[in-house]
């Protein structure tokens, strides 16, 4: 079976050098873009390593077949031949947030069809329990759901479904109170629900001084294109976490920044033409304003 497979590589490489064509080349390019996207996905996850371990393993059925080991070849073939199946099985959550990423349709943002005034009062609110429950070295942790619908993680907690504002998120994260222990998950202008559990991130790069929410803060990201905010209940710093990776020390400018980029994305352009158009009438900006 092995020496099929160098059989058929090896005519596939000659047809490649010597009867290629037009078609051939952009077939190549697609299949190098779809492997290189591939690779970008596994990047700093454990399907990294299963794959250098799978490329090996490869790599050893070829050298045992032509030094002549042919019950190691025989155990190493049939691993290999199987290989598509296994590696399904092995890389099943990275292909599920592949397969989640190209079924994303276009999604209508908040911005869209909410007024600035709406969109601004859900930017004051947040920031606004933020920074009052940094102050107090309160924890919190809140969940942004984008494309990926978040419902899993909504039934596990406690339905809410209230407009957001900084009175609500801060009752919820009270310490002691029924609900403080969890997730908030926003959607839109709402909250959609609290004391919601997530799935802590297995990644090995994580600092161990981040504690539990923070780690639950990356792993929804890893799996979603949500965003979350996470407050230390140790240090009061508030961190956001997205595609996995999470930023920390972000100050009151920077959180609203942050949120305008969520909740105003759409509008990016018309924002630009109202900055430039300030400009030039002489007008500045407030720092703090997204």
């Amino acid at each position: 079976m092995v020496d099929l497979t160098l059989q058929t590589l090896q005519n596939a490489v000659w047809n490649l050098l010597n009867r290629a064509d037009l078609v051939d080349y952009i077939d190549i390019l697609i299949v190098t873009f779809i492997l290189y996207q591939l690779l970008k996905l596994i990047r700093h996850t454990r399907g990294s390593a299963v794959l250098k371990g799978f490329f090996l393993l490869i790599v050893a059925t070829i050298i045992s077949n032509m030094m002549g080991f042919t019950a190691l070849n025989w155990l190493l073939a049939s691993i290999v031949n199987n290989g598509a199946l296994v590696l399904v099985i092995l890389f099943q959550p990275e292909l599920r947030q592949a397969l989640e990423q190209v079924g994303r349709g276009a999604f209508l943002d908040y911005a869209a069809s909410g007024s600035d005034e709406a969109v601004q009062a859900v930017i004051d609110g947040i920031t606004e329990c933020c920074i009052h429950l940094s102050r107090r070295r309160v924890g919190a942790l809140i969940v942004f759901e984008q494309k990926t619908g978040l419902k899993e993680y909504v039934e596990t907690g406690t339905t809410v479904d209230a407009v957001v504002s900084a009175p609500l998120l801060e009752n919820i994260f009270e310490p002691n109170t029924p609900l403080h222990d969890g997730a908030v998950i926003v959607k839109d202008d709402r909250v959609m629900a609290a004391a919601c559990i997530l799935t802590l991130t297995d990644s090995r790069d994580v600092n161990r001084e981040l504690g539990t929410r923070h780690r639950a803060a990356i792993g929804v990201t890893e799996t979603t294109d949500a965003l979350s905010l996470v407050v230390s209940e140790e240090t009061g710093i508030i961190s956001y976490a997205r595609g996995g990776e999470i930023v920390r020390g972000l100050d009151e400018s920077a959180l609203r920044e942050l949120l305008g980029g969520l909740y105003r994305k759409p509008n990016t352009h018309i924002n630009w033409v109202r900055r430039m158009l300030k400009r030039k009438g002489g007008k500045q900006r407030d720092g703090n304003t997204p």
